[in-house]
């Protein structure tokens, strides 16, 4: 008895003969010369879809890189420390620095932001810092 086996669709197919010898042992034959285990050989048009992928992988680093870029040192905001003193208000002090162009409800959340402040409230004898100006 004896058995053709064939194996999927490859450019370097290897055709097998088993043979099912009572007396001697089951050893593949190769036929054509071709080694037993097949070796994976790109050609011309797999080379070139290869160095055309890893063109476009350099391509797309190269864009995503040039995006993340960082900003440029942020001059420092000039303050000045302010004592809070007994009734004052964190509007009144907003109002006392604000810029005439300036909404007073802005200079007061970048108080708030500035000083890192839970809320809005004061406390006599607090130090805050203010824009100088």
């Amino acid at each position: 008895m004896s058995a053709m086996v064939m194996g999927p669709a490859m450019p370097n197919r290897v055709s097998v003969r088993v043979s099912n010898r009572v007396s001697g042992s089951a050893a593949p034959t190769v036929r054509d010369g071709a080694p037993s285990t097949a070796h994976l050989r790109l050609t011309a048009r797999g080379r070139a879809v290869l160095w055309l992928l890893a063109a476009v992988a350099v391509a797309l680093v190269t864009l995503i890189a040039s995006q993340a870029s960082a900003d440029g040192p942020v001059a420092a905001q000039e303050v000045v420390r302010h004592v809070v003193q007994p009734g004052e208000t964190l509007w009144q002090i907003a109002e006392s620095v604000a810029a005439p162009s300036q909404d007073v409800r802005d200079v007061v959340v970048d108080l708030v932001r500035l000083n890192e402040l839970p809320e809005a409230g004061l406390m006599a004898g607090q130090v805050i810092v203010v824009p100088a100006g």
